[in-house]
């Protein structure tokens, strides 16, 4: 690993348990026992956090936001403080079971080649994603004139639907395994090839990909 990548570990991990996101819970049940999980764009660590209580995870956090390392560092979490896209390019091959996107690929600058980079990283690769392609998103452009209320933020995520993140996948060269929508905070039927009800219908989805 490059030496700008400096792993920063801590105290003994927090088990407190809140309530979990939803794209947080599917995540969790989708992983075997004791993987090895690398968490890019990892925030505050609630997702780590999750899956060590859950499934035993090892995991390591990939994150740029400084506050939000300390925020890792006082759940006992390790964490490399560095730029996502830069970082995967660092980690050595199969270095990982599973690498996570936990609705932070929208974010990225070039998100097709940070998948590809997280294919040769990782066995797996999960990414949730907030759908765009949601009815009232449609609803809301074609009545009001208007995108989703925090387009202009600063870091706002580019939009996204499910369609658009399957396509990006297969450029990618990676295979969707399964595909949760999540809708009102509750995940729905899996599905990997038939996307229209997802792309119309879920508020957000996770992918299960596969090199």
């Amino acid at each position: 690993m490059g030496a700008q990548l400096e792993l920063v570990r801590a105290a003994p991990l927090d088990l407190t348990a809140p309530e979990p996101r939803a794209d947080h819970a599917v995540i969790a049940r989708l992983l075997d026992e004791n993987v090895r999980v690398l968490d890019v764009g990892c925030g505050d660590g609630a997702l780590l956090t999750l899956l060590k209580r859950e499934c035993a995870a090892r995991g390591a956090g990939v994150e740029r936001d400084g506050a939000k390392v300390r925020a890792c560092v006082a759940r006992g979490l390790s964490v490399v403080q560095a730029d996502a896209e830069q970082a995967l390019r660092e980690f050595p091959s199969a270095s990982f079971d599973v690498v996570v996107f936990s609705h932070t690929l929208q974010h990225l600058a070039a998100p097709r080649e940070a998948l590809r980079e997280a294919g040769r990283v990782g066995a797996r690769v999960i990414v949730s994603i907030r759908n765009a392609g949601h009815w009232a998103n449609r609803a809301r452009l074609t009545f009001q004139g208007r995108a989703a209320p925090h387009w202009a933020e600063a870091n706002a995520a580019r939009l996204c639907s499910v369609r658009d993140m399957a396509e990006t996948a297969r450029a990618a060269r990676l295979t969707i395994e399964s595909a949760v929508p999540i809708s009102r905070g509750r995940a729905g039927a899996p599905f990997a090839k038939t996307l229209w009800r997802a792309n119309w219908f879920a508020e957000d989805a996770v992918f299960l990909l596969a090199p």
